[in-house]
């Protein structure tokens, strides 16, 4: 397998760190991660007046929001998600317009297919439930998906089809909101990580940076896979377990296909340079830690819905994890300054079935060479859905994660929402079942969706 030397991916997060030269002494608000949630939440803040400051520990877009599929779909997505991420689409459809960029953003439709008549069958609900939303998902026979797909060697039954649902480019989008929201007066700063907090009265009244405090009395915390970690600190339970998930990215190749396919052996989108970025449908890696244990029963609802998806695997990063600190000074570096990037490596048992699927469902491709891997860490809920929410236990605290793989599509939505949150305006997003306490007050957990 080839690798090409100009990694367009991995160029977001395989590249020098940048400290800032100096940081801003205050602010009305501070957010902890680049990612596109964060990003999104400061551009939103700044275009608001709100005198905004985003602490990154390593680069924009350097963890799961550079690294993830590009899919940009409200099909199939939990009935609590679905509110934000139409938002999230409406602000998609005119983002390069706003941002003066390209995102790489396209309405290319989005098709789960379905290997059997009952499977397809099993789709009705969520097609019931996209009616209610005004939704333009429907259910195509095995004739009208060929129409779709002539490419494609495999006689599926039919599928949920959605052709309103697009795709971006992970590698531009957060980067350019960044860019955007520090023309309209935020402060970027990246190689910068927040070492924890300082309170008064028991409310939040500075962050502490490896580079200095910033006085605020409100913070977000959108640092996706760090998250929980943070939180821990601050004596906040947060539960959230990750997954590895492996991608690559093709040549430029005949056009088979024109939005984003998902058949438990492959998930597929044309990509704006004429390829594919392409992952296995049915594999993604969780890395067994001590949190694995302490969250079990939290967790395993969606562990036994998944159980044929995700692989469970022991090694170092236990070890690593069960040797990271609970707490730590502020006036030393810290864990997120240790390790500012999380960058795992592809798992070549996805790798070669990527390549062997590919070929099968897309025989005109077979010729055509991967160029370029990559893994991230996805970072998940209970439930597999967000927690955007105030912390009652710390004033002035909030949190947004758990966006368990969908946070790219979500991300100028819950950047809307979450900045809705932290100035007490009224975004027209309802987030009221996204509280972080449904994991606590004895609310079942039943997912419903999967990463």
């Amino acid at each position: 397998m080839k690798t090409c030397k100009d990694a367009i991916v991995a160029s977001t997060w395989n590249r020098p760190f940048e400290a800032p030269a100096q940081i801003p002494l205050k602010a009305d608000v501070v957010i902890i991660g680049g990612g596109i949630v964060g990003v999104s939440t400061a551009w939103t803040l700044a275009r608001q007046g709100i005198d905004v400051v985003l602490c990154e520990k390593g680069h924009i877009a350097g963890e799961q929001s550079g690294r993830n599929w590009g899919w940009v779909r409200v099909q199939g997505r939990d009935s609590r998600e679905i509110p934000m991420m139409l938002e999230s689409l409406r602000i998609w459809e005119s983002l390069e317009k706003e941002l003066g960029e390209d995102v790489g953003f396209t309405r290319g439709g989005c098709l789960f297919t379905a290997n059997s008549e009952q499977q397809l069958r099993g789709f009705e609900d969520w097609v019931n439930i996209g009616r209610e939303y005004a939704i333009d998902t429907r259910l195509i026979n095995a004739r009208e998906l060929k129409k779709l797909l002539p490419a494609s060697a495999i006689n599926w039954a039919g599928a949920m089809y959605t052709p309103s649902d697009g795709r971006a480019e992970p590698h531009k989008a957060a980067p350019a909101i960044a860019r955007a929201a520090e023309r309209s007066g935020a402060s970027i700063l990246t190689a910068c990580a927040v070492r924890g907090l300082e309170t008064t009265a028991g409310n939040v009244s500075a962050v502490v940076t490896e580079h200095g405090v910033i006085e605020t009395s409100t913070v977000l915390c959108a640092g996706g896979a760090w998250t929980s970690l943070f939180c821990r600190s601050l004596g906040i339970n947060v539960p959230q377990l990750q997954v590895l998930g492996t991608v690559a990215r093709t040549a430029p190749a005949d056009a088979v296909l024109s939005g984003n396919v998902f058949d438990e052996r492959l998930g597929i989108r044309r990509r704006q340079d004429g390829g594919y970025t392409v992952a296995h449908g049915s594999v993604l890696g969780h890395l067994v830690t001590p949190a694995s244990f302490k969250y079990f029963f939290k967790f395993l609802p969606a562990l036994m819905q998944q159980h044929k998806i995700v692989k469970l695997s022991f090694g170092r990063e236990f070890m690593d994890a069960w040797s990271m600190p609970k707490s730590w000074a502020l006036d030393a570096p810290t864990p997120f300054e240790d390790k500012r990037v999380l960058n795992p490596l592809p798992s070549s048992r996805a790798l070669k079935g990527i390549r062997k699927n590919l070929d099968t469902i897309f025989p005109q491709l077979s010729n055509t060479p991967i160029v370029e891997t990559w893994a991230g860490m996805i970072e998940s809920s209970p439930d597999i859905v967000p927690v955007i929410d105030a912390i009652d236990s710390l004033p002035g605290f909030h949190i947004a994660m758990g966006f368990s793989g969908h946070g790219f599509g979500l991300g100028p939505g819950a950047g809307k929402a979450a900045a809705g949150m932290l100035t007490g305006k009224d975004s027209g997003i309802d987030i009221s079942a996204l509280r972080l306490h449904r994991f606590f007050d004895g609310s079942p957990i039943k997912p419903k969706v999967s990463i």
